[in-house]
């Protein structure tokens, strides 16, 4: 940057510039977002299916049925159904059937006929389920109603092998998808076009989002249109009869600027830290010191003279050192951006596991102004 005016406009102007980009740095634009991307519509939900049933045609990796007598109880009753019964127990020992637990998630308005996908769990002691197929198991909602029948062959994404003296697994073998496993039977009643008023509900509630969703909402559909209930829910009333599904269209591609609580994330176990956009910190002056002690551990032989009177003996030699880093304080700006709080921690020079040490004692002298949330 180059200034042809008098030296003292030139200094004037590179202030007002830092103090522009100072300002700027403070204040990080966010981006608008829609309302379907932050909150749903209630009622349109999915619902959680459950159902036991068995998978046959395995290698010899199912069941034994000593240990999983509720197997064997399942193959009986299968075979009765089926018009074999009268078995034994030494007549029943086979190895290629498991038990297996499957669930699956009716998607929102899923009519009769169309296909879902199911997962496949082991209830016993089968060692992988690689090879089998899954016969007929209805799946039932928490009200016990049948809305979903499943069967077909299953694809595991796991492998198992063993030897005599090593064995290995890769993956879970006794976990299994099948796509498109399982039929709708039955509908969820919902008399969409018949309700007077919907509502949003917010996926993270926040009392400044429901507000600001209520006011996009009105801007666009009308005066009085929406109005905000708590900090997670905004009831929305059509003045149009007839046509909720256009107008859920026109509200949920909306947009609004989301607002959240600042709040800092610590996953101790991996070392990971997230800082939100609006955490903010006191004025404090931050050090970090380190000792370091190393200890080194030598052998040494002692050896006689050739033709003179002694013994080899093994003389260990230990060393000890301590090396302290010189530290110094660095001063931490308070009520700036999340840039220049990060660019403060660094000028530190410090690892994850320091910084995370820092945030908790910075927390402690109360100078965080966000919630700490340790995971």
């Amino acid at each position: 940057m180059f200034c042809h005016k008098h030296p003292a406009s030139c200094v004037i102007a590179l202030i007002a510039l830092a103090f522009a980009m100072l300002v700027s740095s403070q204040s990080p634009a966010r981006a608008d977002v829609r309302i379907k991307d932050i909150a749903f519509f209630e009622g349109v939900r999915e619902n959680q299916l459950v159902g036991y049933g068995l998978v046959v045609g395995l290698n010899g990796t199912g069941d034994r049925l000593r240990n999983s007598p509720f197997t064997q109880r399942s193959i009986e009753g299968m075979l009765e159904r089926l018009g074999v019964g009268n078995l034994s127990n030494e007549q029943m020992r086979t190895e290629n059937t498991a038990a297996v637990m499957v669930t699956a998630m009716l998607p929102p308005f899923a009519r009769r006929g169309s296909a879902i996908d199911v997962v496949v769990s082991s209830l016993g002691d089968a060692s992988s389920l690689r090879g089998g197929t899954l016969i007929v198991t209805p799946l039932a909602g928490a009200d016990g109603g049948v809305y979903a029948v499943a069967q077909g062959p299953i694809a595991v994404a796991g492998y198992a092998a063993q030897g005599l003296n090593a064995s290995i697994v890769e993956g879970v073998p006794t976990v299994a998808r099948i796509e498109n496993g399982a039929t709708v039977e039955n509908e969820i009643d919902l008399a969409f076009n018949s309700l007077s008023s919907l509502r949003i509900a917010l996926r993270t509630p926040d009392f400044t989002t429901a507000a600001r969703i209520e006011e996009a909402i009105n801007t666009s559909i009308g005066p009085g249109s929406a109005t905000a209930l708590d900090s997670g829910t905004v009831e929305v009333r059509p003045s149009g009869k007839g046509d909720l599904l256009g107008t859920m269209a026109q509200i949920e591609n909306l947009r609004v600027e989301p607002d959240s609580i600042a709040k800092v994330v610590i996953d101790a176990r991996s070392g990971t830290i997230v800082i939100g956009a609006e955490v903010r910190i006191a004025k404090v002056a931050v050090s970090q010191g380190g000792l370091t002690v190393i200890v080194r551990e030598e052998i040494e032989v002692s050896q006689p003279e050739p033709f003179s009177i002694g013994e080899t003996v093994v003389v260990p030699q230990t060393s000890v050192q301590v090396q302290e880093r010189e530290t110094q304080f660095t001063v931490l700006e308070g009520d700036v951006s999340l840039q220049r709080l990060v660019d403060g921690l660094n000028a530190i020079g410090l690892g994850a596991t320091q910084t995370i040490s820092i945030l908790q004692a910075i927390k402690a002298a109360g100078a965080l102004y966000a919630d700490l949330e340790i995971i």
